[in-house]
Protein backbone atom coordinates (compact mmCIF):
# COMPACT_ATOMS: atom_id res chain seq x y z
CA UNK A 1 0.00 0.00 0.00
CA UNK A 2 1.34 3.14 -1.04
CA UNK A 3 0.46 5.80 1.71
CA UNK A 4 1.24 9.25 0.56
CA UNK A 5 1.02 13.46 1.49
CA UNK A 6 0.48 17.17 0.46
CA UNK A 7 1.30 19.93 2.46
CA UNK A 8 1.04 23.40 2.88
CA UNK A 9 -0.73 26.49 4.14
CA UNK A 10 -3.31 26.80 1.97
CA UNK A 11 -3.73 30.46 2.53
CA UNK A 12 -6.34 30.03 0.88
CA UNK A 13 -7.37 26.84 -0.49
CA UNK A 14 -7.26 27.24 -4.63
CA UNK A 15 -7.94 24.86 -7.78
CA UNK A 16 -4.10 24.45 -8.20
CA UNK A 17 -3.97 23.04 -5.07
CA UNK A 18 -6.87 20.89 -6.13
CA UNK A 19 -5.37 20.11 -8.90
CA UNK A 20 -2.03 18.74 -7.05
CA UNK A 21 -4.10 16.49 -5.09
CA UNK A 22 -6.31 14.98 -7.23
CA UNK A 23 -2.23 13.91 -8.80
CA UNK A 24 -1.32 12.96 -6.14
CA UNK A 25 -4.20 10.25 -5.63
CA UNK A 26 -3.37 8.98 -8.84
CA UNK A 27 0.06 7.74 -7.40
CA UNK A 28 -1.29 6.71 -4.15
CA UNK A 29 -3.48 4.40 -2.23
CA UNK A 30 -4.31 6.51 0.32
CA UNK A 31 -3.52 10.79 0.75
CA UNK A 32 -3.21 12.42 3.80
CA UNK A 33 -3.61 16.58 3.53
CA UNK A 34 -1.51 18.33 6.04
CA UNK A 35 -2.57 21.93 6.65
CA UNK A 36 0.40 23.88 8.33
CA UNK A 37 -1.26 26.90 10.27
CA UNK A 38 0.82 29.09 11.97
CA UNK A 39 0.06 31.67 14.95
CA UNK A 40 0.88 34.35 12.58
CA UNK A 41 -2.23 33.68 10.29
CA UNK A 42 -6.06 34.64 11.68
CA UNK A 43 -8.14 32.06 8.93
CA UNK A 44 -7.98 29.00 11.13
CA UNK A 45 -6.74 25.83 10.51
CA UNK A 46 -9.66 24.00 10.83
CA UNK A 47 -11.24 26.31 8.45
CA UNK A 48 -8.45 25.32 5.56
CA UNK A 49 -9.28 21.98 6.67
CA UNK A 50 -13.06 22.02 6.23
CA UNK A 51 -12.50 23.63 2.61
CA UNK A 52 -10.07 20.81 1.59
CA UNK A 53 -12.58 17.93 3.23
CA UNK A 54 -16.13 19.89 1.48
CA UNK A 55 -13.57 19.67 -1.60
CA UNK A 56 -13.09 15.63 -1.57
CA UNK A 57 -16.33 14.99 0.13
CA UNK A 58 -16.31 11.37 -1.18
CA UNK A 59 -13.33 9.28 -0.95
CA UNK A 60 -12.34 7.40 1.41
CA UNK A 61 -8.93 7.40 1.11
CA UNK A 62 -8.10 10.97 1.33
CA UNK A 63 -7.50 12.35 5.26
CA UNK A 64 -7.22 15.81 6.18
CA UNK A 65 -4.80 16.73 9.54
CA UNK A 66 -4.38 20.39 10.95
CA UNK A 67 -0.66 21.27 11.78
CA UNK A 68 -0.83 24.09 14.40
CA UNK A 69 2.93 25.28 14.76
CA UNK A 70 4.76 28.32 16.04
CA UNK A 71 7.10 30.62 13.11
CA UNK A 72 9.84 31.05 16.01
CA UNK A 73 10.00 27.50 16.17
CA UNK A 74 9.30 26.41 13.07
CA UNK A 75 10.41 28.45 10.16
CA UNK A 76 8.98 29.46 6.88
CA UNK A 77 10.33 30.78 3.77
CA UNK A 78 8.71 30.90 -0.36
CA UNK A 79 12.39 30.37 -1.35
CA UNK A 80 13.47 26.89 -1.62
CA UNK A 81 16.30 26.04 1.24
CA UNK A 82 18.30 22.97 1.97
CA UNK A 83 18.25 23.90 5.93
CA UNK A 84 14.50 24.69 5.95
CA UNK A 85 13.35 21.78 4.58
CA UNK A 86 15.90 19.64 7.23
CA UNK A 87 13.91 21.39 9.87
CA UNK A 88 10.46 20.49 8.35
CA UNK A 89 11.67 16.93 6.79
CA UNK A 90 11.97 15.95 10.94
CA UNK A 91 8.57 16.97 11.62
CA UNK A 92 6.95 15.36 8.57
CA UNK A 93 9.34 11.72 9.57
CA UNK A 94 7.48 11.76 12.77
CA UNK A 95 4.43 11.89 11.72
CA UNK A 96 4.43 10.14 8.69
CA UNK A 97 6.60 7.49 9.81
CA UNK A 98 5.60 4.47 7.33
CA UNK A 99 4.56 7.06 4.06
CA UNK A 100 6.78 6.28 1.08
CA UNK A 101 5.57 9.20 -1.13
CA UNK A 102 4.99 13.16 -0.86
CA UNK A 103 3.91 14.86 -3.98
CA UNK A 104 4.43 19.21 -4.29
CA UNK A 105 4.69 22.00 -7.04
CA UNK A 106 7.61 23.31 -5.56
CA UNK A 107 11.55 22.82 -5.29
CA UNK A 108 11.96 22.14 -1.89
CA UNK A 109 9.99 19.03 -2.57
CA UNK A 110 13.37 16.93 -3.44
CA UNK A 111 15.04 18.52 -0.45
CA UNK A 112 12.40 16.98 1.74
CA UNK A 113 12.08 13.73 0.17
CA UNK A 114 15.82 13.13 0.22
CA UNK A 115 16.02 14.01 3.71
CA UNK A 116 13.08 11.20 4.74
CA UNK A 117 14.42 8.79 2.42
CA UNK A 118 10.65 8.86 0.61
CA UNK A 119 9.96 9.17 -3.34
CA UNK A 120 9.03 12.76 -4.31
CA UNK A 121 6.43 13.32 -7.00
CA UNK A 122 6.68 16.78 -8.61
CA UNK A 123 3.21 18.52 -10.16
CA UNK A 124 3.19 20.92 -12.55
CA UNK A 125 6.49 22.87 -10.96
CA UNK A 126 5.89 26.12 -13.59
CA UNK A 127 2.69 26.50 -12.55
CA UNK A 128 1.28 26.50 -16.35
CA UNK A 129 -1.51 24.33 -15.90
CA UNK A 130 -3.28 25.81 -13.30
CA UNK A 131 -1.77 29.58 -13.52
CA UNK A 132 -2.84 30.90 -9.85
CA UNK A 133 -0.74 31.03 -6.37
CA UNK A 134 -2.34 31.62 -2.82
CA UNK A 135 -0.13 34.58 -2.67
CA UNK A 136 -2.19 36.08 -6.34
CA UNK A 137 -5.79 35.24 -4.83
CA UNK A 138 -4.94 37.19 -1.71
CA UNK A 139 -3.26 40.20 -3.96
CA UNK A 140 -5.93 40.44 -6.34
CA UNK A 141 -9.00 38.40 -5.30
CA UNK A 142 -11.11 39.84 -8.00
CA UNK A 143 -8.89 38.73 -10.70
CA UNK A 144 -8.14 35.28 -9.32
CA UNK A 145 -11.65 34.55 -8.05
CA UNK A 146 -12.06 31.33 -11.22
CA UNK A 147 -9.54 29.53 -9.60
CA UNK A 148 -11.12 29.86 -5.94
CA UNK A 149 -13.20 26.70 -5.33
CA UNK A 150 -16.63 26.68 -4.72
CA UNK A 151 -16.30 25.18 -1.19
CA UNK A 152 -13.78 28.23 -0.47
CA UNK A 153 -16.07 31.27 -1.98
CA UNK A 154 -18.66 32.06 0.66
CA UNK A 155 -15.81 32.79 3.35
CA UNK A 156 -13.78 34.85 1.47
CA UNK A 157 -16.48 37.06 0.10
CA UNK A 158 -15.98 40.60 1.22
CA UNK A 159 -19.19 42.92 2.34
CA UNK A 160 -18.75 46.84 1.92
CA UNK A 161 -21.68 48.72 3.67
CA UNK A 162 -22.31 52.17 2.69
CA UNK A 163 -23.69 54.39 5.65
CA UNK A 164 -24.88 57.58 6.68
CA UNK A 165 -27.88 60.26 6.84
CA UNK A 166 -30.61 60.61 4.30
CA UNK A 167 -29.25 62.39 1.26
CA UNK A 168 -25.97 61.60 1.25
CA UNK A 169 -25.24 59.75 -1.80
CA UNK A 170 -25.26 56.35 -0.70
CA UNK A 171 -27.15 54.54 -3.23
CA UNK A 172 -25.62 56.24 -6.18
CA UNK A 173 -22.10 54.93 -4.49
CA UNK A 174 -23.41 51.28 -4.37
CA UNK A 175 -24.07 51.75 -7.83
CA UNK A 176 -20.83 53.26 -8.95
CA UNK A 177 -18.80 50.65 -6.72
CA UNK A 178 -20.85 48.05 -7.93
CA UNK A 179 -20.12 48.63 -11.61
CA UNK A 180 -16.48 49.38 -10.96
CA UNK A 181 -15.58 46.41 -9.48
CA UNK A 182 -18.01 44.36 -11.12
CA UNK A 183 -19.48 42.86 -8.40
CA UNK A 184 -22.89 41.82 -6.36
CA UNK A 185 -24.87 44.88 -5.00
CA UNK A 186 -27.40 45.24 -2.48
CA UNK A 187 -29.86 48.16 -2.69
CA UNK A 188 -31.74 49.35 0.38
CA UNK A 189 -34.69 47.50 1.53
CA UNK A 190 -36.15 50.75 3.42
CA UNK A 191 -36.58 52.64 0.38
CA UNK A 192 -38.51 49.93 -1.11
CA UNK A 193 -40.82 49.05 1.65
CA UNK A 194 -40.81 52.20 3.05
CA UNK A 195 -41.25 54.84 0.57
CA UNK A 196 -41.63 58.09 2.61
CA UNK A 197 -39.04 58.35 5.52
CA UNK A 198 -42.25 60.25 7.72
CA UNK A 199 -44.42 57.92 7.73
CA UNK A 200 -43.92 54.10 9.21
CA UNK A 201 -44.23 51.55 11.54
CA UNK A 202 -42.19 49.56 13.92
CA UNK A 203 -43.70 46.55 12.02
CA UNK A 204 -42.45 48.12 8.93
CA UNK A 205 -38.92 48.40 10.60
CA UNK A 206 -38.75 44.68 11.47
CA UNK A 207 -39.82 43.90 7.65
CA UNK A 208 -37.51 45.50 6.72
CA UNK A 209 -34.39 44.13 8.47
CA UNK A 210 -35.41 40.47 7.47
CA UNK A 211 -35.58 41.70 3.81
CA UNK A 212 -32.34 43.48 3.78
CA UNK A 213 -30.96 40.62 5.26
CA UNK A 214 -32.47 37.69 3.08
CA UNK A 215 -30.83 40.31 0.38
CA UNK A 216 -27.40 40.29 1.59
CA UNK A 217 -27.77 36.52 2.27
CA UNK A 218 -28.29 35.84 -1.64
CA UNK A 219 -25.63 38.73 -2.68
CA UNK A 220 -22.81 36.89 -0.63
CA UNK A 221 -23.43 33.38 -2.46
CA UNK A 222 -20.09 33.11 -3.91
CA UNK A 223 -20.80 34.46 -7.18
CA UNK A 224 -18.51 37.55 -7.02
CA UNK A 225 -15.95 37.98 -4.00
CA UNK A 226 -17.33 41.13 -3.31
CA UNK A 227 -20.25 42.32 -2.22
CA UNK A 228 -21.14 46.39 -2.16
CA UNK A 229 -24.40 47.13 0.42
CA UNK A 230 -26.59 50.26 0.21
CA UNK A 231 -27.28 50.78 4.25
CA UNK A 232 -27.34 47.93 6.99
CA UNK A 233 -29.00 47.19 10.21
CA UNK A 234 -27.54 49.91 12.17
CA UNK A 235 -29.74 52.07 10.24
CA UNK A 236 -32.92 50.28 10.60
CA UNK A 237 -32.23 50.37 14.57
CA UNK A 238 -31.33 53.99 14.67
CA UNK A 239 -34.61 54.70 12.88
CA UNK A 240 -36.31 53.15 15.48
CA UNK A 241 -34.79 55.40 18.34
CA UNK A 242 -34.82 58.43 16.62
CA UNK A 243 -38.99 57.84 15.08
CA UNK A 244 -40.01 55.64 18.21
CA UNK A 245 -37.61 56.46 21.30
CA UNK A 246 -37.55 52.60 21.24
CA UNK A 247 -34.77 49.76 20.42
CA UNK A 248 -35.38 47.13 17.72
CA UNK A 249 -35.21 43.82 19.22
CA UNK A 250 -33.35 41.98 15.99
CA UNK A 251 -33.07 38.53 15.79
CA UNK A 252 -29.23 36.94 15.81
CA UNK A 253 -29.43 35.69 12.64
CA UNK A 254 -30.23 39.02 10.96
CA UNK A 255 -26.55 40.49 12.78
CA UNK A 256 -24.80 38.11 11.39
CA UNK A 257 -25.98 38.40 7.92
CA UNK A 258 -25.30 42.19 8.00
CA UNK A 259 -21.66 41.96 9.66
CA UNK A 260 -19.46 43.52 7.23
CA UNK A 261 -15.71 43.79 6.40
CA UNK A 262 -16.16 47.14 5.48
CA UNK A 263 -18.09 50.21 6.61
CA UNK A 264 -17.70 53.62 5.08
CA UNK A 265 -19.84 56.46 6.44
CA UNK A 266 -20.73 59.32 4.26
CA UNK A 267 -20.69 62.83 5.82
CA UNK A 268 -23.40 64.70 5.43
CA UNK A 269 -21.63 67.22 4.14
CA UNK A 270 -22.93 67.46 0.41
CA UNK A 271 -26.11 69.35 -0.78
CA UNK A 272 -28.78 68.33 0.03
CA UNK A 273 -31.76 66.89 -2.13
CA UNK A 274 -35.48 67.00 -1.12
CA UNK A 275 -37.74 64.76 -3.18
CA UNK A 276 -40.78 64.88 -0.99
CA UNK A 277 -39.91 61.90 0.51
CA UNK A 278 -37.10 62.64 2.69
CA UNK A 279 -37.02 64.21 6.18
CA UNK A 280 -36.41 67.80 6.41
CA UNK A 281 -32.98 69.00 6.71
CA UNK A 282 -32.92 69.78 9.95
CA UNK A 283 -34.27 66.19 10.97
CA UNK A 284 -32.36 64.51 8.76
CA UNK A 285 -29.23 66.28 10.54
CA UNK A 286 -30.27 65.10 13.74
CA UNK A 287 -31.21 61.18 12.23
CA UNK A 288 -27.25 61.35 11.50
CA UNK A 289 -26.09 61.96 15.61
CA UNK A 290 -28.63 58.71 16.51
CA UNK A 291 -26.76 57.00 13.46
CA UNK A 292 -23.29 57.48 14.84
CA UNK A 293 -24.57 56.99 18.04
CA UNK A 294 -26.09 53.18 17.49
CA UNK A 295 -22.94 52.31 15.62
CA UNK A 296 -20.99 53.41 18.20
CA UNK A 297 -23.19 51.03 20.66
CA UNK A 298 -22.02 48.29 18.03
CA UNK A 299 -18.28 49.21 18.45
CA UNK A 300 -18.15 49.26 14.52
CA UNK A 301 -15.00 51.01 13.13
CA UNK A 302 -15.96 53.26 10.65
CA UNK A 303 -14.24 55.03 7.85
CA UNK A 304 -15.75 58.43 7.28
CA UNK A 305 -16.10 59.41 3.47
CA UNK A 306 -16.40 63.22 2.83
CA UNK A 307 -15.04 65.73 -0.12
CA UNK A 308 -17.38 66.20 -3.17
CA UNK A 309 -18.86 63.10 -5.38
CA UNK A 310 -15.55 62.35 -7.24
CA UNK A 311 -14.01 62.91 -3.88
CA UNK A 312 -16.34 60.15 -2.51
CA UNK A 313 -15.80 58.04 -5.08
CA UNK A 314 -12.09 58.01 -5.19
CA UNK A 315 -11.76 57.75 -1.27
CA UNK A 316 -14.15 54.76 -1.81
CA UNK A 317 -12.76 52.89 -4.21
CA UNK A 318 -9.18 52.78 -2.40
CA UNK A 319 -10.53 51.62 0.91
CA UNK A 320 -12.26 48.71 -1.00
CA UNK A 321 -9.09 48.00 -3.02
CA UNK A 322 -7.37 47.76 0.17
CA UNK A 323 -9.93 45.32 1.75
CA UNK A 324 -9.96 42.84 -1.23
CA UNK A 325 -5.75 42.06 -0.93
CA UNK A 326 -6.34 39.26 1.60
CA UNK A 327 -2.98 40.41 3.81
CA UNK A 328 -5.25 40.79 6.56
CA UNK A 329 -5.15 36.62 6.76
CA UNK A 330 -1.73 37.39 8.79
CA UNK A 331 -1.79 38.32 12.20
Amino acid sequence: MVKGFVFGKFLPFHKGHEAMMRFALRHCDFLTVLVCASDKETISGELRKDWIEKTFPVPKNVEVRVLDYKEDELPNSSVSSKEISRIWATVFKNLFPDYSLLVTSEQYGYYLAEYMNIQHLPFDLPKTLVPVSATSVRNELLANWQFVPDAVRRDLVNKVVILGTESTGKTTLTEKLAAYFNCNKVMEAGRDLIPDSNDFSINDLHLVAREHARRIDEAADGSSPLVIIDTDIHITKSYCRFSFEQDLEVPAAVYHSNQAQLYLYLKNDVEYFQDGTRLSREERDRLDSFHRQVLREANINLVEITGNWEERFQLAVAQVKKLITLQYIYA
